[in-house]
């Protein structure tokens, strides 16, 4: 089973946390080798990932989001051997309300959205509360 887009009952949980705090959402994406448009277009998942990328940039930017941290995976040491995503970051939203803003505003959904579907054929997007860092675990 794949995930590309919240199921409503998914969506309905994050909208019941409150909205108000601050929230870092820590995204893994794997790519379609091709992406998928329902025109035929033809390019890569990484292109059409990249054009989603542009497109939402101007939305994600307004509502106040930062990436605040991006690595490029390299080995699973715990996990299945086929688990390895190809971006991974984690995006920083003043409030839960601001990532709603975007997700729903209607530029967002028209011309970014089906950038992304296009180009994802796996992913896990996980809202996290905001912590301070350190030398512990835990």
């Amino acid at each position: 089973m794949t995930h590309i887009d919240p199921t409503r009952e998914s969506f309905d949980v994050f909208k019941s946390l409150p909205r108000d705090q601050p929230i870092d959402m820590l995204n893994l994406i794997r790519l379609r080798e091709a992406a998928l448009y329902p025109a035929g277009r033809k390019v890569s998942g990484a292109e059409a990932y990249a054009e989603y990328g542009k497109v939402s940039g101007p939305v994600f930017q307004r509502v106040g989001g930062e990436i605040i941290w991006r690595g490029e995976p390299q080995a699973m040491l715990i996990g299945p051997a086929d688990g390895l995503w190809d971006i991974a970051f984690i995006a920083r939203y003043p409030s839960a309300g601001a990532f709603l803003e975007m997700v729903t505003d209607e530029f967002y959904q028209r011309e970014a959205v089906p950038h992304r579907q296009a180009a994802v054929s796996d992913s896990r997007l996980i809202r996290h509360a905001v912590k301070t860092g350190g030398q512990r675990f835990g």
